[in-house]
């Protein structure tokens, strides 16, 4: 009798307590039906030539999987002490895999899904069913078709003196000398660019919607955590915040659409082109949402980072300013007092593309197996299972990037297979990256002839060494707040 007397004690206390922690303890049972429910389902796991399997608890592993990636993975290869490894995310098996060979595996297997393996190892995209998730193979080839079309020559050429365009308006605010965070500031002017070149005039002529699209998409960063990601049933604060942001970004868009479609003026933008195809709305929308967070995140984070280390490298620096310099002599103008941005406006797409340096963002590979089962490395690689490569296994390889974090666009690149991968490789590569170089180059070109700038610290001295990325920062690799800010000067260029 206590006992049942101390559990009626405990129900009438639970249901006499607030919304809270009823969620809280629905949490919990649910937490623990999973637990119970994937330990008695047949696991390929636990087969004989499955990967070895992280030590300890599998739910320890959920908090640094998304908060502390590079150094949880760098773990696990120390813990195992096995090139490939898996862990559990609740019933998820996720598989980390290294070395040449299953490089090479990893990036030509034809059935490793990287939409699917971003929807549960990242989180942070806008999910819309129909429109970024759950589409069918059709309408995410039709996606892919239709971006390769907006980095058509023809349309790039076009495009070009519009980014400069974007790019002196948004440099120009800044005033003729001062210190800013480049990871606030040089990734605006990147979300301006992408947002130019991924959606329609109707936002991107408008900085106030501009700035409230990059709020939204922050707030979806932000409101990525695990509970969003494994259990987005549970309405969480950050699931709540995620949710909203979404639809606020398909409603601007949605307005947008309507606005174009009403006015009865064609435009020659991406929207234009969707619409001129008469694509269904639902991929109209679908390229605009998912294109345009993955395009700004990418190339954004390089352009932050790219005029970082060239702050940091003043001899990198000057010959960068060399090089550019060098392409708008062998472009003259007529007019000695043409402003900057004329003047790189008049230089041709294919001369953009052969020269000026290009850097790249860190970052991890990640997929989903579809089926059927593979083998990587002699390890099972299960249908269904999520898998994993980290870049660092080659970017930071000092075997073939002699001193890795050090910048030194002088290195002579590799000839290993797969030896560098920072646009994809294989089976799936960046289907931006004609449109993200032009970006980097345009936007580097501008701010390095029209400006000065070095490196500081938050006291305003010298940063030395300059702050490494953080690739714990699976976002943007910021490093520690305050370690790093462009100090900068107007030079004699008229922007």
């Amino acid at each position: 009798m206590p006992y049942s007397i101390g559990l009626q004690a405990a129900n009438v206390a639970l249901l006499s307590a607030g919304l809270a922690t009823h969620i809280a303890t629905a949490i919990v049972v649910l937490l623990l039906i999973l637990i119970v429910a994937s330990s008695c389902a047949e696991d390929p796991s636990k087969k004989e030539d499955a990967p070895i399997s992280l030590p300890g608890i599998s739910l320890l592993a959920i908090v640094p999987f998304f908060r502390q990636r590079f150094d949880f993975i760098n773990w696990g290869f120390q813990a195992t002490g096995r090139s490939i490894y898996q862990f559990k995310l609740l019933r998820n098996t996720v598989i980390i895999v290294s070395g040449e060979s299953a490089r090479s595996d990893f990036f030509t297997a034809k059935h490793f899904d990287l939409t699917e393996g971003f929807k549960i190892l990242s989180g942070a995209i806008p999910m819309v069913k129909g429109v970024t998730s759950d589409l069918q193979s059709k309408r995410i080839a039709l996606i892919h078709k239709r971006l390769a079309g907006v980095q058509k020559s023809d349309m790039l050429s076009q495009l070009i003196p519009i980014l400069l365009e974007d790019s002196r308006r948004m440099m120009e605010s800044w005033g003729d000398s001062g210190v800013f965070n480049p990871f606030d500031r040089i990734y605006e002017v990147t979300f301006q660019t992408t947002i130019r070149s991924l959606t329609c005039s109707e936002i991107s002529d408008n900085p106030a919607v501009v700035a409230r699209l990059k709020t939204l998409y922050d707030m979806l960063d932000t409101g990525t955590t695990p509970a969003t990601v494994l259990l987005p049933w549970i309405p969480t604060p950050s699931m709540i915040q995620k949710l909203w942001a979404t639809k606020e970004i398909y409603d601007i868009i949605i307005r947008a659409i309507k606005q174009r479609e009403d006015g009865g003026t064609a435009h020659n933008d991406a929207l234009q082109m969707l619409l001129d195809f008469k694509d269904e709305k639902l991929v109209v929308v679908g390229f605009i949402m998912g294109l345009l967070i993955a395009g700004a995140r990418a190339t954004g984070t390089t352009a932050c980072w790219l005029l970082t280390f060239l702050g940091g490298h003043q001899e990198w620096r000057a010959k960068v300013q060399s090089e550019i310099e060098s392409l708008l002599a062998s472009h003259p103008m007529i007019d000695d007092n043409v402003s900057l941005t004329q003047h790189l406006s008049a230089i041709p797409l294919d001369t953009w593309e052969a020269c000026t340096p290009i850097l790249d963002s860190p970052h991890a590979a990640m997929r989903r197996n579809l089926g059927p089962d593979k083998y990587i490395s002699g390890k099972l690689i299960p249908t269904g299972a999520y898998i994993i490569y980290p870049f660092s296994d080659v970017h930071l390889d000092a075997d073939l990037y002699p001193e890795p974090w050090t910048f030194d666009p002088s290195r002579e690149p590799t000839k290993k297979e797969f030896g560098y991968v920072g646009w994809g490789g294989g089976k799936t590569t960046c289907l931006g990256t004609r449109l993200a170089k032009v970006e980097l180059k345009l936007i580097t070109a501008m701010f390095v002839v029209g400006f000065h700038h070095d490196i500081v610290n938050e006291s305003g001295a010298t940063a030395s060494p300059l702050p490494r990325p953080d690739w714990n920062d699976i976002l943007q690799c910021r490093p520690p707040k305050g370690s790093c800010n462009v100090r900068y000067s107007r030079t004699a260029f008229p922007l």
